[in-house]
């Protein structure tokens, strides 16, 4: 391949080479690369401001007016069955899980040794109130007595005067002394006749056979074994299910041993344990949402707080803190709330078991009530009347036998005084 000329040009001697014109400035380029950099700092700035907001919203509670906690358990009444009488146990009507009515009978007793007691008692009654009918009777004859006296008192006083007063020499001084003894004699024996007659008295005084204090303290008797001849079977005080059952067959049983145990359902709450500061706006009367776990989220309580406990939780425990300690560490606290459920359609569709965990939200925007309750209870929370039963058929029970006892003392009564009107002619008989 030929050299190249040398340039003849004397004008572009020392001269560099030119070089090639430079491209447009509006041509476009090829594009550039992504920059992975800037997205992954919008991505953490993104995360940063998310994490300021949750913190945030759980330091200055954003939340407000709500306030909730999971620390929060199911309570109600355990009834625990005892005993009222001390005797064997013959049968056990009801086991743990099942359902029992209130009044049924769940275990039973054996009964033989109430059954005697009250047949002692009844006796009792009877033959008291023969003792205490005598006791009238007696103050009939008493009074008759005492007018016999007044009687022979006034003869032995005119056989005297008449003596004293006959002519001289026909009376011997004789007949007049033993006159005068005769009637110092009557008059001691009216005197005696009036005390017997006081004593009597005082035995039925302002009462009648009925409400005499002996005949009332055998009724009481009888009231006593009847009673105790009822509780030999004993029945559910409330309707509920059964737990706990620790009694057996041919065990003897003692008043004050429980039994077994009842648990009414429908008399349960939820006692909510909140920290200090989540108190400040919670008042009586503030509605509650109630959420179980057992049952998940589809299924919501509504409810309302009746009241906050006047002591904190760890105030009553086993082992109470010593703040008077050397080594001193401050501890959040929290205070129960006592919240009652008020749809009880809600819960006998979905029935809560004492010891469910709960999460409780209390709505304060209405902080206007009342911290602690102001107005004591003058009406009972929870009541039976089955206790009260076995008073009215004990009681029942002693109206019939004073009724039968009477009855039979009338017809005793009757017969005697045909007895005497047979004998005596027509007597009229009177009824003190």
């Amino acid at each position: 391949m030929p050299a190249d000329k040398p340039d003849s040009n004397p004008a572009n001697k020392g001269e560099q080479p030119q070089q090639a014109p430079a491209a447009p400035a509006n041509k476009p380029g090829p594009p550039a690369p992504p920059r992975k950099s800037h997205r992954r700092k919008i991505i953490f700035i993104i995360l940063f401001l998310v994490i300021v907001a949750i913190a945030t919203a759980y330091f200055f509670r954003l939340d407000f007016p709500y306030r909730w906690t999971e620390d929060a358990y199911v309570h109600g009444n355990e009834v625990f069955l005892v005993p009222r009488v001390t005797s064997t146990v013959v049968a056990i009507n009801a086991d743990d899980t099942d359902l029992v009515q209130k009044g049924q009978p769940l275990v039973v007793l054996d009964d033989s040794d109430a059954r005697v007691d009250l047949l002692q008692a009844e006796g009792a009654l009877g033959d008291t109130m023969r003792k205490v009918c005598q006791f009238y009777v007696n103050v009939v004859e008493l009074k008759a007595n005492v007018e016999a006296r007044k009687i022979d008192l006034a003869k032995a006083e005119d056989d005297y005067h008449r003596r004293t007063i006959a002519q001289s020499g026909t009376v011997s001084i004789e007949d007049i002394t033993h006159a005068r003894q005769a009637m110092d004699t009557a008059r001691d024996l009216l005197d005696v006749a009036k005390q017997e007659l006081g004593a009597a008295q005082a035995l039925i005084a302002n009462t009648d056979l009925e409400h005499h204090p002996l005949v009332l303290q055998a009724e009481a008797n009888v009231l006593d074994a009847d009673l105790a001849l009822q509780r030999t079977t004993v029945n559910a005080p409330e309707t509920g299910y059964v737990v706990q059952r620790n009694v057996e067959v041919g065990q003897r049983v003692t008043p004050g041993e429980a039994m077994l145990a009842i648990i009414p359902l429908d008399q349960i709450w939820v006692d909510a344990n909140f920290k200090e500061a989540e108190l400040r706006f919670v008042r009586i009367g503030q509605p509650v949402h109630l959420k179980s776990d057992f049952y998940g989220d589809e299924v919501e309580y509504k409810g309302h707080v009746v009241g906050l406990a006047p002591s904190t939780g760890a105030a009553f425990s086993l082992l109470p803190p010593d703040e008077g300690s050397g080594n001193w560490i401050k501890i959040i606290q929290r205070v129960p709330v006592r919240i009652v459920l008020d749809d009880n359609s809600e819960l006998e569709q979905h029935p809560l078991r004492i010891g469910l965990s709960m999460r409780v939200t209390i709505d304060t925007a209405d902080h206007g009530g009342e911290v602690l309750t102001q107005v004591p209870s003058t009406n009972a929370v929870y009541a039976t009347d089955i206790y009260s039963n076995e008073w009215i058929q004990a009681n029942a029970l002693v109206q019939s036998l004073v009724e039968t006892n009477l009855q039979a003392l009338a017809n005793l009564a009757s017969d005697s005084a045909a007895t005497t009107v047979q004998k005596n002619g027509n007597i009229e008989m009177t009824h003190e």
